[in-house]
């Protein structure tokens, strides 16, 4: 059984809120699932419609009164009844029918059921979606499922898990044992990533024709959604989605323009960039001129990277073998891309980007290049990312802790050996990726007012 910290949140949310739920995301990342996973363990009845494959019920708001009448026409429509206690309206693929925004304050304050919302492509068709009245709809963006989901789903146990943590904040190896059963299971996440169906697909065969096979399918609906959702550039969309892989493993893995056409300006294609990244299949990588928390006032955006939304998805594009070459441990600079793209994924799904804000990275002909930049606590924090077996090599990251003014207190260095600290480099084991935070947030934060004295 797949276990998400998404059921966790979804938990918290339904125990602590009467407001609606929206799930938002790429196809394929396990949105409806969770919801139909909770629904399931508190024997809720479940009233499911998805307005992409059910057109007609894109009609149920129009011309309504009241929330009592959008109630019993669901019920006429779907042979429900919305009137049973502990029940779970879920509508699905949302940004098919806008409407159901509007309404949903309206369904929350009438107050007899309880209500959570999907949505694929919402930042591409529908960017107004959460302008709604605060209390009333909490968002929530849905990611593959991220290393240490990977882990926990593969069976490792908590005391593990936490011990690894405990190496991490205190800058202390890994058990040797538990180092490498750690690096096989990124080598085997390296493959398989975190799409649920790919990872469902290897728990039920341990094939990994059948992991491909699903992959290909989530590849397929992509490719689809772009012939569909953009008729002025699809085609200009698709290329530059097939061009990923290939460009991730160019040597200095930047996105070259003229690769689409020789004479491609930025201005003319960031439209198509931009598509990619609102529909969540693609993630963008910006250069900053500079390793300072102001990120915006120094990012340059037409010199960027650009990673899959899922490893496993960027593996599966590549040619066939290399899934067997990751398995066996046979990790040289070609498949630095593939480190780097899951570097990326961890990133994303851990907060360090989303609708404000992208990832960075630092390049300068003075300096040279750093693999990712972040900030923590107010201070830069950079991360090289090695595959091979010279991670010592990093001029560009010795040129950059050098200068006093950046401030920088700390750098990651993301390889396969176990942890060691120098100076201010930290060397992880790239399964610590899995503790890198954006908000690190306390297993409780649990506050009791006593106010008892002033009675």
């Amino acid at each position: 059984m797949i276990s998400r910290k998404l059921d966790d949140y979804i938990e918290r949310h339904f125990a602590n809120n009467k407001s609606s739920l929206l799930l938002k995301g790429a196809r394929q990342v396990g949105k409806t699932f969770a919801i139909r996973k909770y629904a399931r363990k508190h024997g809720m009845n479940l009233i499911e419609i998805n307005f992409y494959q059910d057109a007609a019920a894109r009609k149920l708001f129009a011309g309504a009164e009241s929330a009592k009448e959008v109630l019993l026409r669901i019920s006429a429509h779907t042979h429900k009844k919305t009137s049973l206690p502990n029940t779970m309206i879920f509508f699905d693929e949302v940004q098919k029918c806008p409407d159901v925004v509007t309404w949903i304050k309206f369904l929350v304050d009438e107050g007899s059921c309880r209500y959570a919302l999907s949505g694929s492509l919402l930042g591409v068709e529908f960017r107004g979606i959460e302008s709604v009245p605060v209390g009333y709809m909490a968002v929530k963006e849905v990611f593959p499922l991220d290393l240490e989901e990977f882990a926990r789903t593969l069976g490792l146990s908590d005391e593990v898990i936490d011990r690894v943590r405990q190496s991490f904040e205190n800058k202390k190896p890994v058990d040797s044992v538990i180092h490498d059963a750690l690096m096989k299971m990124v080598q085997l996440y390296l493959v398989v990533g975190g799409m649920p169906a790919a990872v469902q697909a290897y728990l039920d065969s341990n094939d990994l024709n059948v992991v491909q096979e699903k992959q290909n399918e989530i590849l397929k609906l992509y490719k689809w959604d772009i012939s569909q959702y953009d008729q002025d550039k699809k085609l200009e969309i698709n290329d530059i989605f097939d061009l990923i892989p290939s460009e991730l493993n160019a040597r200095n893995k930047r996105f070259i323009l003229k690769n689409l056409n020789e004479h491609a300006r930025f201005s003319r294609y960031e439209d198509s960039f931009i598509w990619l990244k609102n529909a969540g299949v693609a993630i963008p990588t910006l250069n900053v001129v500079e390793p300072v928390p102001a990120f915006k006032l120094n990012e340059q955006r037409n010199l960027f990277k650009l990673f899959q939304n899922d490893v496993g998805i960027l593996c599966c594009q590549y040619a066939s073998g290399i899934q067997l070459k990751l398995l066996q441990g046979e990790i040289n600079q070609n498949y630095g891309a593939v480190y780097e793209n899951l570097v990326a994924q961890e990133l994303c799904c851990h907060g360090f980007c989303g609708d404000e804000h992208e990832l960075h990275y630092f390049n300068s002909k003075k300096q040279g290049e750093l693999d990712f930049v972040i900030v923590q606590d107010g201070a830069v924090i950079p991360i090289e990312v090695k595959s091979g077996k010279d991670y010592e090599r990093h001029n560009a990251l010795n040129n950059v802790l050098n200068v006093l003014n950046y401030d920088i207190p700390e750098a990651y260095v993301l390889c396969n050996d176990n942890l060691m600290v120098k100076e201010k480099r930290v060397y992880l084991p790239i399964y610590m990726l899995m503790f890198i935070q954006s908000h690190p947030m306390p297993k409780e934060q649990i506050y009791t007012l006593d106010l008892s004295g002033l009675k």
